[in-house]
């Protein structure tokens, strides 16, 4: 079969994510992230309050004494941000919680301490969408049974949240 004769194939559909994250990652190892994750998960990590007025910058690690004992636990990095003056006041009171919060996120110790730098920070376009509809009680019954599985209760939430999202989202499509 020639090329003119072959079946058009449907090429396989990239995610964004994908594409972006590794356009970005080397530019992120620069500033001394492992990867993008904690940039483009930074609203979610850090919460409303500080998700659009602080920024991280780049993460310092501290240089590793050489032991004798592979199994040493790594020491942990000073993760730089910036922001303005009264969000930085605020942020210092709080940096125990959000260093909790980033840790939890990596799933170890691997922040330590937060340093401050007042600098204007750049705007993020506001994302305005429109509140999706409330679920109906046949359409939450559903949703809870196929979750009846899941052990974990944060995880079960998260799943029953994006569930939510993904009916009303879908349904106000098909209407």
């Amino acid at each position: 079969m020639s090329k003119a004769n072959a079946p058009n194939k449907p090429k396989e559909a990239k995610l964004l994510a994908d594409l972006v994250g590794r356009a970005m990652t080397p530019v992120c190892r620069k500033r001394g992230f492992a990867s993008v994750d904690i940039v483009a998960a930074w609203a979610d990590i850090v919460g409303e309050r500080y998700g659009t007025r602080v920024q991280p910058d780049k993460l310092i690690w501290p240089r590793q004494v050489v032991l004798d004992d592979p199994e040493a636990p790594r020491q942990s990095a000073t993760l730089v941000v910036h922001t303005d003056g009264a969000t930085a006041l605020m942020l210092s009171h709080d940096s125990m919680q959000v260093i909790e919060r980033i840790n939890s996120f990596y799933g170890w110790a691997a922040i330590g301490r937060i340093k401050i730098l007042q600098r204007p920070v750049r705007a993020k376009p506001v994302d305005e969408r429109k509140p999706l509809r409330a679920l109906t009680a046949s359409e939450e019954e559903k949703l809870e049974k196929r979750l009846e599985g899941v052990q974990n209760d944060r995880l079960r939430e998260a799943l029953k949240k994006l569930g939510a999202q993904v009916i009303a989202k879908n349904s106000d499509r098909a209407a």
